[in-house]
């Protein structure tokens, strides 16, 4: 989820708190415009391999995945919340995400405790710089570890954003992607490539912007064009979705309802920055606003049951307050669909 950038620096080397004013922000727009003369070109969209080798569609894994329930609610694993995550009674959240990058590798008594928590809960991973919009080769290697990752933690569901964050280095941003045509063709190859290297569908997020390369098209018909010739899954997040709505003046509803159900995935949410009345920076360090509440019932009510994550970065208040967070998601959900989460054709 997410400076003229998409979304937030959501990395390792990440600072403990990400709300700098607004004009130096906006003042990176310049890199974001920079790179929109620079996209290569790749010509027609290539068939993915596996469907390059006969097969109607991707062919399932062989190693396990745990993959969390239609309705469920969780929380995003950090090192911050390690402790109160473990000691945590049996119900109070359903499933995990974390990022891949920051617990590759890592050992000791930290290494230990995080693979005990996730022995015991679902886990899901979102990325945080595989720079799928980026003109630099994917990196092949970190692929080869994400998916060494995923497999060892039997995880299912794995996203990334749909930006790019690096150009001949680590940018430590998430940098919006030109809405073009050639962007649309670009990303969704780059994607299937992932898709290739890891053996799996992936998801990619809509991220948060504050100011755009070009828009030859609005960022739902973006998405959407990705989205098809990518052939993947959407990770939905909704505080974005309002952030964007206020920053560029669009209906946020609208928005929702454009987005392809049968894609959707999982839902974040997440609390932003109230900088101005019309503009709105995506922190993931403030408790969840009623209007993100309210447009996650609205996203209930188009999609149907689907997983949702509260992320929060920093600003940690006490865990009961967390808790409460994910209550209030369970009202939402029970209230839309009071027989066990379960709608109408959901599966």
């Amino acid at each position: 989820m997410p400076t003229t950038t998409a979304s937030s620096a959501r990395t390792r080397s990440r600072p403990a708190t990400r709300v700098p004013a607004g004009p130096t922000r906006v003042a990176k727009a310049s890199v974001a415009r920079a790179s929109a003369a620079a996209w290569p070109d790749h010509g027609a969209p290539r068939e993915p391999a596996y469907r390059r080798a006969g097969f109607a569609g991707r062919p399932h894994r062989m190693t396990p995945t745990i993959r969390p329930r239609h309705d469920a609610v969780g929380l995003g694993l950090r090192r911050a919340l390690m402790d109160p995550l473990r000691a945590a009674p049996t119900g109070a959240f359903d499933f995990l995400e974390c990022a891949p990058e920051n617990w590759i590798g890592v050992g000791g008594r930290l290494g230990d405790a995080f693979n005990e928590l996730v022995s015991r809960h679902a886990l899901t991973c979102h990325g945080l710089s595989l720079s799928l919009g980026g003109c630099a080769p994917l990196d092949r290697t970190f692929l080869a570890r994400i998916r060494q990752f995923l497999d060892r933690h039997q995880v299912a569901l794995y996203s990334e954003h749909l930006s790019y964050c690096s150009d001949d280095g680590q940018l430590y941003d998430l940098l919006p992607i030109p809405f073009t045509e050639e962007a649309v063709h670009h990303v969704a190859g780059r994607i299937r490539q992932a898709q290739d290297a890891l053996g799996r569908r992936i998801a990619v997020e809509n991220v948060s912007y504050y100011a755009a390369p070009h828009q030859a098209m609005d960022e739902a018909s973006f998405v959407n064009a990705v989205l098809d010739e990518a052939d993947c899954d959407l990770l939905l997040d909704v505080n974005n979705i309002h952030v964007n709505a206020i920053n560029h003046g669009y209906d946020a509803a609208a928005f929702l309802a454009a987005m392809p159900a049968e894609r959707v995935v999982c839902l974040h949410v997440a609390g932003h920055h109230d900088e101005a009345p019309d503009l709105k920076i995506d922190t993931h360090g403030a408790p969840v606003e009623p209007p993100v509440f309210r447009l996650l019932d609205e996203a209930y009510g188009l999609l149907g049951p689907r997983p949702v994550l509260l992320e929060r970065d920093f600003n940690f208040p006490p865990f009961a307050e967390l808790l409460g967070e994910l209550d209030a998601i369970r009202r939402i959900r029970d209230t839309r669909f009071p027989a066990g989460g379960m709608a109408a054709g959901d599966a």
